[in-house]
């Protein structure tokens, strides 16, 4: 079957990356032919847009000073190592605008994974739900797709639009238990619950994905990826450090500090992201990809939940494996002497799971 697959922009988000990489990997594992739906940043606007930030970069270099390229914008050269990547390994389906003509060329549009269904983070957030399908018979399946929080941030104009949508999917998943009874109570749909697409493939898989780039060892062996600096977090660091006897090194969480210099800014290759946490025998993260990474890399880990980016995915993920007490909201929850995690245990639960998501995509495909 031809697939085409719906899901967040990918830009410099290293879990946004991989989880779309692992589900279209998965998908063509089963045989099928798959696509990812893309629009350029700018579209037709990119030609008035260009001449104008090249005059601006020449201005700032030659009468200001200032050292900065000419030809690329900051944001490629901060995304230049994970656009290669996306380059490389994503299959892309570039169009300006998506219409209904895009149902000619699929016999199947997957929307998912990540945080599609957050109207924070996809605008407009109708299309996310297929609405330039219009009523075109094409097969629509979500595959744990996430609302982000446990409530509907939706206006009641949205909710009332995307629920009609939704009701044209002839399966619906969703990666949270929240998301459940958010499709249930807010969107009239009954769902249910599959692993983020980045858990269905192996630790080897992604050995592989490493070894295919020029990598360096990690300076240290306690891996501290933070999207949220606070100083209560640093000080967790030198804890956990002093008290386990171990080196920690940092990994990049954001770009949007423009207050630092941009060679600073610019993120590491994935592959680089990916051996940080094989090379670690500890890991600290406020990031949910850096917990579902530290697992699929057999790793020791904490992560530090953080209220505004959404709690519910992390007890979602980690309830699936009963990791409920790897979450702790501040330094002040830290217990020394963690039980080690059981990951023998753990991948007997992680095949069971995996098995049910590969059941998901046979069944609905086939129907």
């Amino acid at each position: 079957m031809k697939i085409a697959i719906l899901t967040l922009p990918l830009h410099t988000n290293y879990g946004g990356i991989l989880q779309c990489y692992a589900l279209q990997t998965v998908l063509e594992r089963m045989g099928h032919k798959v696509q990812v739906l893309t629009k350029p940043q700018y579209g037709r606007s990119y030609y008035l847009i260009y001449p104008m930030a090249l005059f601006k970069r020449l201005f700032k270099r030659f009468v200001l000073g200032k050292k900065i390229a000419i030809f690329k914008a900051p944001y490629q050269i901060v995304r230049q190592h994970t656009d290669r990547f996306i380059q490389k390994y994503i299959h892309q389906y570039l169009r300006r605008k998506w219409t209904a003509k895009i149902a000619s060329r699929f016999d199947v549009i997957v929307v998912g994974s990540d945080q599609v269904w957050r109207p924070l983070y996809f605008r407009p957030i109708e299309e996310a739900f297929l609405s330039f399908l219009s009523d075109v018979n094409i097969k629509r399946v979500a595959y744990a797709a996430s609302f982000g929080v446990d409530y509907c941030e939706y206006t009641e104009e949205q909710r009332e639009i995307c629920s009609s949508l939704l009701k044209k999917f002839s399966a619906v998943s969703v990666r949270e238990t929240s998301g459940i009874k958010l499709c249930q109570e807010y969107f009239g749909i009954q769902a249910v619950q599959m692993l983020d697409p980045t858990l269905l493939l192996s630790t080897d898989d992604y050995r592989r994905v490493i070894k295919n780039n020029k990598t360096h060892p990690s300076q240290g062996n306690m891996l501290v990826y933070m999207l949220d600096w606070t100083k209560d977090k640093e000080d967790l660091v030198e804890h956990i450090a002093k008290e386990k006897g171990l080196n920690p090194f940092w990994i990049d969480g954001d770009v949007d500090d423009e207050n630092l210099p941009l060679e600073k800014r610019v993120k590491m290759p994935v592959e680089q992201w990916l051996r940080s946490f094989d090379d670690a025998d500890f890991v600290l993260t406020d990031s949910f990809h850096g917990c579902v990474f530290s697992i699929i890399f057999s790793k020791q880990f904490l992560a530090m939940g953080n209220k505004e980016r959404g709690l519910s995915r992390f007890y979602s993920l980690l309830s699936l494996f009963s990791l409920q007490d790897r979450l702790i909201l501040s330094s002040d929850e830290y217990k020394e002497n963690l039980q080690l995690i059981d990951y023998d245990e753990l991948q007997s639960k992680l095949s069971i799971l995996q098995n049910q998501s590969i059941s998901f995509f046979k069944i609905n495909f086939e129907k």
